[in-house]
């Protein structure tokens, strides 16, 4: 059908941040140049200082770009900007290494919003092929891994009744029942008018999501809208990523899933026999899963020490000037 993409506004939007996005940016381009969507749609980007061609990448493409520095960037200002900026009723959201799996993406993940009723929807992920072990398995328990479609809702319509139900459950049905992933989304411009994402240094996504159905709205799961994204662990980078994870649960539902240094010692022990059986299951050859084996071992006590700092951090960087500053470094860049 030729090259979807308009640097005019269309009915369709998609929005994507960039920094440095590199050849799987690049690749990105490819994959939404193929998409199959009647009509098209407009292709913003939003780049906070690349210095490694993706902006030129993205106008190459026939994307529409907003510089922006990079001392400028905030998750949810900034794609607030960039849907701001677009023409769309209907606005898809990417990160710039979410590749879509299938031609037809964007038509199922739009399709959702055919339900008038319908706020918000996120897509399906799949690790990439290379992803190591155990990042590769926290992405098969995430929400957006499922195979089947969900609607996810309180009461429609009704949010003084939506806002009792989300205050009955506990912190982790709260959770779950506002889960919602912008690695992959869409939503629909007259929502995202009464409900721009919130400012926040991490989490927009869900806290959004939590917001919208507050307030008696709807969002769905769409697993015909496939993505491909992970990223290989880390331990640092993941450390900083559970830390603010949690910081934002505690604040959002009221989940602390770590809330002792006691707990924290048996998270560590419960993940690290999770892992050994894990690997142990998989078909590896011996050094990778040896390698892997001792990696978990840190890794383990990572995650159970980030959930219990992160969820901490609220209150104790206010009682502490060292904490103040230990929380500002490890949000930095995240």
């Amino acid at each position: 059908m030729g090259n979807p993409i308009r640097d005019t506004p269309c009915p369709r939007s998609v929005v994507i941040p960039t920094w440095n996005g590199g050849a799987r940016f690049e690749r990105l381009l490819e994959v939404l140049a193929d998409q199959e969507l009647e009509g098209g749609f407009e292709l913003i980007v939003i780049d906070s200082g690349s210095t490694d061609g993706t902006a030129e990448a993205a106008r190459r493409a026939g994307a529409r770009v907003i510089d922006i520095p990079q001392s400028e960037f905030g998750h949810g200002r900034t794609r607030n900007q960039a849907i701001a900026a677009s023409g769309g009723e209907r606005i898809a959201l990417l990160t710039q290494d979410a590749i879509p799996m299938d031609q037809d993406y964007l038509a199922n993940l739009f399709g959702a919003l055919d339900d008038d009723s319908i706020d918000g929807a996120y897509a399906r992920q799949f690790p990439l092929p290379d992803c190591d072990p155990l990042i590769a398995e926290r992405l098969r328990q995430w929400s957006a891994s499922r195979d089947t479609p969900v609607i996810q809702e309180f009461v429609p319509g009704d949010a003084e009744a939506s806002v009792a139900k989300f205050e009955e459950l506990p912190p982790l049905e709260r959770y779950l029942a506002c889960a919602y992933d912008n690695v992959a989304s869409c939503l629909r411009r007259s929502t995202w008018e009464r409900f721009p994402y919130p400012e926040r240094s991490f989490g927009e996504d869900v806290a959004w999501a939590r917001e919208v159905l507050r307030a008696g709205g709807r969002i769905a799961f769409e697993p015909g809208a496939r993505v491909e994204h992970s990223h290989n662990l880390q331990l640092e980078r993941e450390f900083k990523r559970i830390y603010c994870d949690h910081r934002n649960l505690i604040a959002l539902f009221g989940l602390h899933n770590v809330p002792t240094w006691g707990d924290v010692w048996r998270g560590w022990a419960y993940q690290r026999n999770f892992y050994r059986e894990l690997l142990s299951g998989l078909e590896l050859p011996t050094l990778t899963r040896w390698r892997w084996r001792l990696v978990s071992i840190p890794h383990a006590l990572f995650e159970t020490a980030a959930q219990f700092l992160g969820a901490r951090s609220h209150w104790k960087a206010e009682e502490s000037r060292f904490w103040a500053f230990a929380d500002r470094r490890i949000r930095r860049g995240v």
